[in-house]
């Protein structure tokens, strides 16, 4: 080959690369995506589980929705108040209190207070056993079916199974709300940590029924309706419901109920 043609093919081949980095340079400023330094510095506060507890898809959407003012400072239910402090400072506006919510599973019949209606043999999965006869093999249909899809989903290994029953660990509950959509009984549900009362119950069946299949469940005989002074609690369809705005934390139904529901 002449040192012409060597030339020529050195020059064609820089001319494409010169012309590919032009390119790509002006595409880049054009098509370049603008950084909003708000949404950057909330996304760098908020602690990057990206679970979902503030109901956005993760912590770059919720970042997002608090730089456009579409949500609160204090909608992290992991980070608490310490991250909403620094999320006000950032947007410039005051952090509004929030109160410490925790997962709470409404059922306490472990294995030796319920009865079985058969014996269980397919995937040890919440979804699949609620799906069988009975919705599962426990006698009580409303129950903790135990085989522990709330303690997968909880990314804070805030739940365990124990005797057949989930138990959540307030202390490690971040209250992102996973489990309550993880169970297939809708058994679990967020409360006010403050509140050291709750029925640990669910069934809304009679008591009679109740009793031929649990021997700790709720069996509406609005005993506990009866004592509150405060109003604060009512059984409806069978089952004690307890008002925590009304509830005093006096303990007097938790006393008075004669299956010991009440924790």
């Amino acid at each position: 080959m002449s040192i012409t043609g060597i030339l020529i093919a050195a020059l064609i081949v820089g001319g494409t690369g010169l012309f590919i980095g032009v390119f790509l340079g002006v595409a880049g400023k054009k098509f370049a995506v603008r950084v909003d330094e708000t949404e950057a510095a909330i996304l760098e506060v908020l602690p990057g589980n990206n679970c979902g507890g503030c109901g956005y898809a993760g912590c770059a959407g919720l970042a997002a929705a608090i730089a456009q003012g579409k949500a609160m400072p204090n909608r992290c239910p992991v980070g608490g108040a310490p991250v909403a402090e620094k999320i006000a400072a950032i947007v410039g506006t005051e952090a509004t209190e929030s109160i410490r919510v925790t997962a709470f599973v409404k059922c306490a019949g472990t294995c030796d207070k319920t009865k079985q209606a058969y014996e269980y043999t397919g995937v040890e999965d919440c979804v699949m056993a609620n799906m069988m006869q009975n919705n599962g093999p426990k006698g009580c249909t409303y129950g903790c079916l135990g085989f522990g899809n709330c303690v997968k989903a909880c990314p804070f290994d805030a739940l365990h199974i124990i005797d057949g029953v989930a138990v959540v660990d307030e202390e490690a509950c971040k209250a992102c709300g996973n489990c309550t959509y993880a169970c297939p009984k809708g058994l679990i549900e967020m409360v006010p940590y403050e509140q050291k009362h709750r029925v640990q119950c669910s069934s809304r069946d009679k008591g009679k029924d109740v009793m031929s299949v649990c021997s700790v469940g709720c069996i509406g005989c609005k005993m506990c309706e009866k004592v509150c002074e405060f109003d604060a609690i009512k059984v409806v369809d069978n089952i004690a419901h307890i008002d925590a705005e009304k509830c005093t934390n006096c303990g007097k139904c938790a006393e008075k109920c004669p299956k010991k529901i009440i924790k």
